[in-house]
């Protein structure tokens, strides 16, 4: 199985979308470079905002955060 870590799946998921830093950030209410930090490792991901992004996306926090 492919070893995709959360913040690898993240960017799929945004890129998929057609989205940019700043459009998912404005659609979740974070900062662009926050939501950048999450992507790019700088930041942890807390469990709220992990369900919050996994709602986004019409997903479970396990389908995105936890490798199966």
């Amino acid at each position: 199985m492919e070893n995709i870590k959360y913040y690898e799946k993240l960017r799929k998921l945004r890129e998929s979308k057609g989205l940019s830093y700043a459009k998912i950030a404005e659609e979740l209410n974070l900062s662009t470079s926050y939501y950048w930090q999450i992507e790019n490792k700088k930041k942890n991901l807390y469990y709220n905002l992990a369900v919050k992004i996994a709602s986004y996306f019409n997903l479970k926090p396990d389908d995105i955060f936890y490798e199966k």
